[in-house]
């Protein structure tokens, strides 16, 4: 089981990183462009639809049939519905996403009361849990993503890396407006990001090392389902919000292609799916 579990392991340590990358973006820029991170969610989106519905669905259905594909896919899909529930996606507050767009605003460099300070590094901590909390799906999509093959794996770990960028930033932005040290944001960004990989080691745990090939397609297509579900109502509403209609929808259909090229790439240089 070890040797199974290192490579998405490694994989899931893009979660980590690319989450704490965005607290970077926080310590490197006072103020970054919150278009920008639309466009990455926007990105994010598309490869995450493309691989959702043209990849995991697709081989599913071929697998095991339609029925069954869907059956499973929207297993996932309320699944997911229902952790989201209780446990809502944290966002950026509308007075961090008005810190980006007024670059020359003075207002927003003035020092916090301490009972502001709480509050905002309050919010901090919740958005870090939350994030963190978030992240274990993602570490288990992405091991059994990579017990079907690399290809599937690779590019579940890309997509879900974009996705957690703007994450990052929203950890770090009210840790630094509470603390005034962005490294104690970045910080928190990174750690929440490691719960990715705890969902790798757990989910390693919780499945036998040798799945049947039709329990392991079909908890791919509910792994569609959960990517597919987190793409629509959170990243594209998300992506749709910081970079407006246009730029946000050709994101979409740039990360749909690169997803594409991606896995067209990856399959010529590993064309009998080498396997986890």
């Amino acid at each position: 089981m070890e040797g199974s579990v290192l490579f998405p392991l490694l994989l899931s340590m893009m979660g980590g990183i690319s989450t704490g990358l965005g607290g970077l973006l926080v310590v490197l820029q006072p103020r970054p462009s919150i278009k920008m991170l639309g466009t990455l969610q926007g990105l994010a989106a598309g490869m995450m639809l493309s691989l959702s519905f043209l990849d995991l669905m697709h081989n599913a259905t071929n697998a095991i049939g339609f029925s069954r594909a869907n059956l499973w896919f929207f297993a996932g899909v309320i699944s997911i519905a229902i952790i989201v529930t209780f446990i809502p996606e944290p966002t950026l507050s509308a007075s961090e996403k008005a810190s980006f767009k007024a670059k020359d605003d003075k207002a927003g460099d003035k020092p916090l009361l301490k009972r502001q300070r709480k509050q905002v590094w309050l919010s901090g901590i919740v958005t870090a849990v939350g994030i963190s909390l978030h992240n274990f799906p993602e570490g288990m999509a992405i091991f059994l993503g990579s017990v079907k093959g690399v290809r599937i794996g690779v590019g579940l770990a890309i997509a879900i890396g974009l996705h957690n960028i703007p994450e990052g930033v929203a950890v770090a932005l009210p840790v630094y407006f509470a603390t005034e040290s962005k490294w104690e944001g970045f910080k928190l960004a990174f750690i929440s990001g490691l719960a990715e990989p705890l969902g790798v080691i757990l989910v390693a745990y919780l499945f036998p090392s040798s799945l049947s090939p039709d329990i392991l397609e079909g908890l791919l297509a509910a792994v569609g389902g959960v990517m597919a579900f987190i793409t629509l109502r959170e990243m594209l509403p998300l992506s749709l919000e910081y970079a407006g209609h246009r730029q946000s929808v050709t994101a979409v259909f740039v990360g749909m292609a690169i997803m594409s090229v991606s896995l067209e790439l990856l399959a010529r240089n590993l064309p009998h799916e080498t396997v986890i």
